[in-house]
């Protein structure tokens, strides 16, 4: 999204997972509307991509504000040049299912939201098995016809009801051919005169706005006299217009339904007057972005809802067996899968173009390969930290690889679930291997040093296999995510280190790094002449983030006191220098009840030595404040940290301040001396405290749950 740059990549092939499909892809179609919209933003200027998202800009304002000019910009540039696979209509054939009460079965020719790769693997719920009568190329157009369908779904037409098809691009004339299916006539109004004689093929009225003639007049010849019963937006522009037409056009009480992407600034009156129904349809159907249903694979009940995603993929391949709507006129261009950047070019090009498909070889490659080589000619020195990456998010991708790397790491590979990003970004940073194989790279003799940085579910049973296997262990926090397993992990590390005997054993680190920050440590410092107890207090303007994010669920990120609190709970273990004794915490409810539960809390540290810790973790403030603000109170003196950037003196006679142009939380200070301990055998961290730390963030975290 940067640069506008389409490439295709070898990765290797994606992880079957839970309730998911993979399938061996014959052809797929892309997505002329959404892919070209996709297209001309990443190839805009940064000016333009400004433009077309004002909201973000201010987004950046305010991080600039809260973190520094140089961190707000590394987070603009990393999150632009994250690889986004394209495509969303794929066809192929199932190469492995992960359930046997699956309904479907190996060799079962599918149709999926798959993107455009030889492999893909897919949720069942997002997939639907194709009727024996239809072909490959027809059926990829299945999932855009279903785009189509639940638009049509939610203006209800009925038989002999007029219907007004705003924008007759791909979705246009697929909408166009259900609705005459329906039994509707229909009015078909575009700028593209080859499209509208594709519109009148499929029985259409036609108008051509280009013309300058007055649509008004033509839609209510059209309707004979009584306005249009519904209009389909299927058009994508930034004007108000097209909106405004619509209800001009409307009979009283008629619907409009918005498929495409248009200007949204309406006119009360126009809808007011004729108590027009407006709705915005959503995708495929009911299911669409709901987690339990796409990820989990819970179904809704037919008797409740009809119509589903899957259920409309399944409703428009009936439509195709039957030979109701024909999509054979709809095919553009077809190149092979190997040319797909020409496609590109084609796409963006000719604005015309409708359906353009790629045809895959399958006998071009060995397509499952969970393993691709991507450099040759690298030495690696043997008793220095050889690096198996697992993981290659954004954090993984923008902070920790790029520290690793700085800091002498020996970049072996590097795996991710999808394959996609340890491919981009094992390239960009020089690792020998892409993979998608965990268990390999665990297992990898060559390899000393595992990094952990995927979803905290993970992270207890990768450590432990790491450990169990002889490798140092670098876990992005947290380390776990319930008491069970942190006494797993425990055993595990003690089991290794005894079979060493008199030997070093394996290192483990957690990546607590705002111990490490420059702030931090001169904190430390001052703190640690003064033999008083300590008060300190941490606030945490963390943010709201929906309940439905991965990192909220128990199961799989822990919550977010679980993720995240953690940091603060080291934080000032280390510049306390004791252990706690006591540990209580309190939820507290937020103001805005509409969001149905509280991720806000309070913690309150007991330590040995008698100092006191209050975290306070909030999600309900405004993101132009810092997000952390860390305090102390001891023998008439302060000190004061803002956001890793500033920090104050205020009663000590040899410091006033410490100020940084750009934040600095430590991840690369933290990274170079974990790589120096693996080589001196002495933690960088005492694995006592990273224990203690993550049973004590677990314990706050059953508190507030049972509370």
């Amino acid at each position: 999204m940067k640069s506008g740059l389409v490439t295709l990549v070898d990765c290797p092939a994606p992880n079957i997972q839970k309730g998911t499909l993979k399938i061996s892809t014959n052809v797929s179609l892309i997505s002329a509307g959404t892919e070209r919209m996709l297209a001309d933003f990443a190839n805009a200027s940064y000016v333009e991509k400004a433009r077309q998202q004002p909201e973000k800009v201010q987004m950046i304002f305010d991080k600039v504000v809260a973190d520094g000019f140089s961190t707000a910009i590394d987070a603009v540039k990393s999150k632009l040049n994250q690889p986004m696979p394209l495509g969303y209509s794929n066809v192929g054939v199932i190469h492995e299912i992960s359930s046997n009460n699956s309904k479907f079965k190996i060799g079962d020719r599918v149709v999926s939201n798959g993107s455009h790769a030889n492999v893909v693997v897919v949720k069942e719920n997002l997939c639907a098995k194709i009727p024996d009568t239809v072909d490959d190329e027809s059926a990829a157009f299945t999932v855009i016809g279903s785009i189509a369908l639940q638009g049509i779904r939610l203006a209800k037409p009925t038989i002999g009801e007029f219907f007004v098809v705003s924008g007759v691009g791909l979705v246009g004339l697929l909408t166009v051919q259900i609705l005459k299916a329906n039994g509707c006539e229909v009015l078909a109004i575009d700028y593209d005169e080859e499209k509208l004689n594709l519109a009148s093929k499929f029985g259409a009225t036609t108008f051509n706005l280009s013309k300058g003639e007055d649509l008004l007049a033509r839609a209510n010849s059209f309707s004979q006299g009584r306005g249009v019963d519904g209009v389909i937006i299927a058009a994508a522009t930034k004007s108000n217009d097209v909106i405004k037409q619509a209800a001009q056009i409307s009979r009283q009480r008629g619907r409009v339904i918005l498929v495409g992407v248009v200007g949204l600034n309406l006119d009360r009156s126009d809808f007011y007057e004729k108590e027009i129904k407006f709705q915005v349809s959503c995708s495929y159907g009911p299911g669409r972005y709901d987690s339990s249903y796409e990820e989990d694979g819970i179904d809704y009940p037919v008797g409740f809802v009809r119509w589903t995603e899957q259920r409309n993929f399944e409703a428009f391949l009936g439509l195709l067996a039957n030979k109701s709507i024909d999509v054979q006129p709809l095919i553009s261009n077809r190149f092979l899968f190997s040319d797909a950047s020409n496609a590109y070019k084609e796409l963006i090009a000719n604005r015309s173009a409708l359906g353009i498909l790629l045809d895959y070889d399958n006998a071009e490659l060995d397509r499952m390969e969970s393993t691709v080589t991507l450099e040759n000619n690298y030495k690696f020195v043997a008793d220095m930290p050889i690096i198996g990456f697992i993981g290659a998010g954004n954090y993984a991708s923008r902070i920790l690889i790029p520290a690793f790397k700085k800091n002498g790491g020996q970049l072996h590979t590097l795996a991710s679930a999808n394959g996609i990003n340890s491919s981009f970004f094992g390239k960009k940073e020089k690792f020998i291997n892409a993979s998608t194989d965990i268990g390999g790279v665990i297992e990898n003799t060559k390899i000393n040093t595992i990094v952990i940085a995927t979803q905290h579910d993970t992270h207890a049973r990768y450590s432990i296999d790491s450990l169990a296997s002889g490798k140092n262990v670098w876990v992005e926090k947290p380390l776990a995510i319930n008491l069970s397993e942190l006494s797993l992990i425990s055993d595990t590390y003690e089991q290794v280190h005894k079979k060493n005997n008199e030997q070093k054993g394996p290192q483990l680190m957690v990546g607590f790094n705002r111990r490490f920050s420059p702030h931090a440590i001169k904190m430390h410092e001052l703190l640690s002449n003064i033999n008083e107890p300590k008060n300190f207090l941490v606030t945490v303007n963390a943010g709201f983030i929906p309940s439905d994010h991965w990192t909220q669920d128990p199961m799989i990120g822990g919550g977010r006191i679980i993720g995240e609190c953690c940091h603060f709970i080291d934080l000032l273990r280390f510049l306390i220098g004791a252990k706690v004794t006591t540990v209580s915490a309190k939820s507290l409810n937020v103001s805005d009840q509409s969001i149905g539960y509280s991720d806000s809390a309070s913690i309150n540290l007991e330590y040995e030595d008698g100092s006191s810790g209050t975290i306070l973790y909030l999600t309900s403030g405004s993101n132009k404040f810092p997000k952390e603000r860390v305090e102390v109170f001891v023998s008439g003196r302060v000190l004061q940290l803002d956001n890793f950037r500033k920090l104050k003196g205020f009663g000590w006679n040899n410091f006033k301040r410490m100020n940084l142009l750009s934040q600095d939380k430590g991840q690369d200070a933290c990274v170079k001396a974990f790589l120096a301990s693996i080589q001196s055998g002495n933690s960088c961290i005492p694995v006592e405290e990273i224990f203690e730390v993550s049973r004590v963030t677990i314990q706050a975290n059953i508190m507030l749950q049972q509370k």
